[in-house]
C-alpha cells in the first residue's frame, strides 16, 4: 500500500496559504486605490517627504542664513515665496521645516506604537491582575489633559527636536494600549492560540509571532491617522514657542514669526505658505489613514 507524500502534503498546504496571503493583499491594494482622497493623500504625502528629503537639491539657501537687506521681499524667481522678516527664504525653511515635522511625528509616533502594543499586548493576553493594573494606569495617564501635561514636560526639559519627539512617545500611547488591547482580547481563545498553546510555545512567542501580526492592521491605521496629530500638536507648541526654538525652521514658529497683523495683511503669502502645508500634510495623513481602514476591513466589501 503506497504511503501518503507527506513533505508533497505540507509542500501544497504552505503554497496554499501564500496563495491566500497573496490574494488578501491584493484585495486590500485594491480597495486602497479605490479610494481616491486616500490616493490622492499618498501622492501628497509622497511629494511632501520627497521634498524633504531632497531640500538640500531643491534650494540652493540656507534656512537659518540671515539677510537683513532682503527682508520682506516678495514670490520672485530667485525666492519662490519670497523672504521672511529675516532676509530668510521663505521656500527654504518650508522644505527645511517639513524635515521637523515629519521626524517629530514619525519617530514619536512610532515609540507611542511600541509602548502602547507592549502594555495593551500584555494586558489582552494575560488578563487577570496584570490587565487590571496596566489598564488602571492608563486610565490615571488618560486623564491627565495632554496639552498642560506637555507644557509642563516641554518647559522642564527645554524644547528640542529630540525632546518633543521623547514627550511625545510618552504620551501618546493610551489610545493604542487600549486598542491592542481589545484586538487581544478576541484574537486570544482562537484555535491557532489554543493550539500553540497545547504544544507548549512560549507565551511571548504566542504573543509576538502568532497573535501581533493579526493585530497589525487597527495599530497600522491608528499611527497613520496620529502622525498628522502629532504634527499639529508639534506645531501648536512651535506657535506658542515651546517646541522648536528659531533659527531651526519648523512650520509652527514660521507661523509665529508671522503672526503681526501687519506681516499677515501686507506680506500675506509669509503665515499662507507654513500654513497651508501644515492644512495639506494632516489631511493627507487623515486621507491615508481613512483609506487604510476601509482597505483593512474584511467586513466592507469593494
Amino acid at each position: 500500500m503506497a504511503q501518503p507524500n507527506l513533505a508533497s502534503n505540507n509542500e501544497l498546504e504552505l503554497q496554499g496559504l501564500n496563495n491566500k496571503a497573496d490574494t488578501m493583499t491584493r484585495i486590500i491594494i485594491r480597495k486602497f486605490f479605490k479610494n481616491k482622497l486616500a490616493v490622492i493623500g499618498a501622492i501628497l504625502l509622497f511629494i511632501i517627504i520627497t521634498a524633504a528629503i531632497c531640500a538640500p537639491l531643491l534650494t540652493p539657501y540656507s534656512p537659518e542664513k540671515q539677510e537683513l537687506l532682503d527682508r520682506f521681499l516678495t514670490p520672485s524667481k530667485e525666492h519662490l515665496l519670497g523672504t521672511d522678516t529675516f532676509g530668510r527664504d521663505i521656500f527654504t525653511r518650508l522644505l527645511y521645516g517639513a524635515r521637523v515635522s515629519l521626524m517629530v511625528g514619525f519617530a514619536s509616533v512610532a515609540g507611542a506604537m511600541v509602548i502602547g502594543t507592549t502594555l495593551g499586548a500584555l494586558a489582552g493576553y494575560f488578563g487577570g491582575i496584570i490587565d487590571a493594573m496596566i489598564m488602571r494606569f492608563v486610565d490615571i495617564m488618560l486623564s491627565i489633559p495632554t496639552i498642560f501635561l506637555l507644557i509642563t514636560l516641554i518647559t522642564i526639559f527645554n524644547p528640542g527636536v529630540d525632546k518633543l519627539i521623547i514627550i511625545f512617545a510618552l504620551t501618546g500611547w493610551m489610545g493604542t494600549s487600549r486598542l491592542v488591547r481589545g484586538e487581544f482580547l478576541s484574537l486570544r481563545s482562537r484555535e491557532f492560540v489554543l493550539a500553540s498553546k497545547t504544544i507548549g510555545t512560549n507565551s511571548f512567542k504566542i504573543i509576538f509571532r502568532e497573535i501581533l501580526p493579526n493585530a497589525m492592521g487597527p495599530i497600522i491605521v491608528a499611527a497613520t491617522l496620529a502622525i498628522g496629530s502629532v504634527i499639529l500638536s508639534e506645531s501648536a507648541l512651535s506657535y506658542l514657542g515651546l517646541g522648536i526654538q528659531p533659527p531651526d525652521a519648523s512650520w509652527g514658529n514660521m507661523l509665529q514669526d508671522a503672526q503681526s497683523i501687519t506681516i499677515m495683511l501686507k506680506y500675506w503669502w509669509y503665515p499662507t505658505a507654513p500654513g497651508l502645508c501644515i492644512l495639506v500634510t494632516v489631511l493627507a495623513f487623515n486621507f491615508v489613514g481613512d483609506g487604510l481602514r476601509d482597505a483593512l476591513d474584511p467586513k466592507i466589501n469593494e
